[in-house]
């Protein structure tokens, strides 16, 4: 909470009005909270933290013009001490992984229950993090899971949406053996045997959308 003040300053960006408008009516009911500001995208997330600056930012991971990820490295690079939580209904390793390592404090679902998203908002406004135990368990398994490479996340994409070999290759100018080697470390970083199995692995995790 900023010093100095009466509440707890809230920044709530999220795509979906009748999202918005109940995680309002839960916070401006609270004595010691309020919302400053509200987002519909990405852009505006940013835009709108900066011109604020508020003690949270409650983001959304799926927005237009620019997602969650992008708008909270956005805001933390612009300002480093800036408290977010992501609160979302996408719950894959990688999603988990990614906003956190983007700098966000918390991770919610939006399944939570009301007391949980404002005791939350409470802990991160105190410099405290907020991962829940399920959370926790997911990110704990991808940061032991071996990195792919941008390349190799590349062509597992091409490979989700039904790209052969050939058609890998002529898509990012590599030769079709090299498509190979690539395949072949995939199915090893995936502890898979088989480019389906590739497939529904990453999806599990979030490497990539089908």
């Amino acid at each position: 909470m900023a010093e100095n003040s009466l509440f707890i300053t809230v920044l709530i960006a999220d795509d979906h009005s009748v999202v918005r408008e109940g995680m309002v009516s839960v916070i401006n009911r609270q004595t010691d909270m309020h919302v400053v500001a509200e987002a519909s995208n990405g852009h505006e997330a940013v835009e709108h933290f900066l011109a604020t600056l508020p003690d949270i930012g409650l983001l959304d991971l799926r927005m237009p013009m620019a997602d969650g990820i992008d708008a909270i490295r956005t805001i933390r690079r612009e300002v480093p001490s800036a408290r977010l939580v992501v609160l979302t209904s996408y719950e894959t390793e990688e999603d988990i992984y990614r906003a956190l390592r983007a700098g966000a404090q918390g991770y919610l679902f939006k399944s939570c229950g009301k007391e949980e998203l404002l005791e939350c908002i409470r802990a991160v406004s105190c410099g405290r993090s907020w991962i829940p135990p399920d959370v926790g368990a997911k990110l704990a398994k991808r940061v032991l899971a071996p990195d792919l490479t941008r390349r190799e996340t590349d062509v597992l994409g091409a490979l989700s949406i039904g790209r052969s070999n050939k058609e890998i290759g002529t898509l990012f100018d590599n030769s079709e053996a090299t498509v190979k080697v690539h395949m072949t470390h995939i199915l090893e970083k995936l502890c898979v045997s088989s480019r389906a199995e590739a497939i529904s692995v990453a999806t599990g995790r979030g490497l990539v959308r089908c």
